[in-house]
């Protein structure tokens, strides 16, 4: 029985990141692939050229939207495996409902995995954040104060705290059980999840505000959707108490930045920011100079662990598919509107 031959897009570079090498030797001998050894990303015409006679697509990082001259050509096409975050920018709803759900193409995403590196990022902001690690280490090394009475000592610190969750997503689940080992008390604010739900997460379902107004940590993670733009902003922002802390690891559109630095400059909040809007900020954004405001640079979902279960849950997306069982991770139609 022949090999289901697969069209590999991906340049090596991003190989390397997301597949260990046992993995990608596990790839290459299970399947037919054709690798891309350019070491540049396919063009959109490129792809259209050579995906037929192909059962399997593998995208990555860098790969150029997929458009109807694709699916023209694709005439064996039954999965694309996405070796990244999400597929919006790469599978336009349009692509989805005429040619995806009409021709049972099963789609796959490895958001799931980047989502256990962001979710670590996200317990370490808290913890970072609350506690004023660099604070202290900045007026030690800049200025060698030793506890500078200016930076809080002691306080309310993640252990026995109310944290706050916006969104219930793949970052945010995994948040929610890591939290679990600090004795935290979990308010949730996620329209799409029900009361049976959340009870089966072991959190409590808030309202917006009153989750904000309760909260002594809020956490972002929720994807950027028209419904979610902004959805932070000046009336949101002043709910939020004295002293508490804001991380924001998914998108610096659900914050308004106007809103944000107006708050901000109160220093009446904390806030850690790994996304913002626009990425970077301005360099006359006074966010950048806020003591009470700490930014790192888009970097929450790196990290080996995460990177390489990216391959894994691609290989085992595809072995899965063609031994004709369910594919963990598959993206559905329904769920498009309200993905990152």
């Amino acid at each position: 029985m022949s090999k289901p031959r697969i069209l590999y897009t991906p340049i090596p570079e991003h190989t390397g990141k997301v597949f260990s090498g046992e993995t990608f030797k596990q790839l290459l001998e299970t399947f037919d692939v054709t690798l891309n050894e350019n070491g540049v990303n396919y063009t959109i015409s490129q792809v259209a050229y050579k995906i037929r006679g192909y059962d399997g697509l593998i995208t990555g990082w860098g790969a150029a939207p997929l458009t109807e001259e694709v699916f023209k050509n694709a005439d064996r096409l039954r999965i694309i495996t996405h070796s990244a975050g999400s597929v919006k920018y790469m599978l336009s709803r349009e692509v989805f409902e005429r040619y995806i759900v009409p021709k049972g193409i099963c789609v796959f995403s490895a958001r799931e995995s980047i989502a256990y590196n962001v979710a670590e990022s996200t317990i370490g902001y808290l913890i970072m954040g609350c506690r004023r690690f660099i604070d202290h280490a900045l007026a030690f090394r800049e200025h060698g104060i030793w506890r500078d009475p200016r930076v809080q000592v002691n306080g309310q610190f993640l252990m026995g705290s109310i944290v706050g969750v916006i969104g219930a997503s793949k970052v945010g689940r995994e948040v929610i059980r890591l939290l679990k080992t600090f004795d935290v008390r979990i308010l949730l604010y996620d329209p799409y999840v029900s009361e049976s739900e959340a009870e089966r997460l072991g959190v409590e379902k808030n309202e917006l505000n009153v989750l904000l107004s309760r909260a002594d940590f809020v956490t972002l993670h929720a994807p950027l959707t028209p419904e979610t733009y902004r959805m932070i902003g000046e009336k949101e922002l002043k709910l939020i108490k004295d002293g508490a802390l804001l991380v924001n690891t998914s998108r610096g559109g659900v914050i308004d930045y106007k809103a944000l630095i107006q708050e901000c400059t109160s220093s009446r909040i904390y806030v850690v920011l790994d996304v913002t809007d626009p990425e970077p900020l301005p360099a006359d954004s006074p966010l950048r100079h806020l003591s009470n405001v700490i930014i790192t640079p888009h970097i929450s979902g790196a990290g080996y662990y995460g990177y390489f279960r990216i391959g894994a849950s691609t290989l085992k997306a595809l072995q899965d598919f063609f031994a004709g069982k369910p594919v963990e991770g598959a993206v559905k139609l329904e769920e498009y509107d309200i993905m990152a």
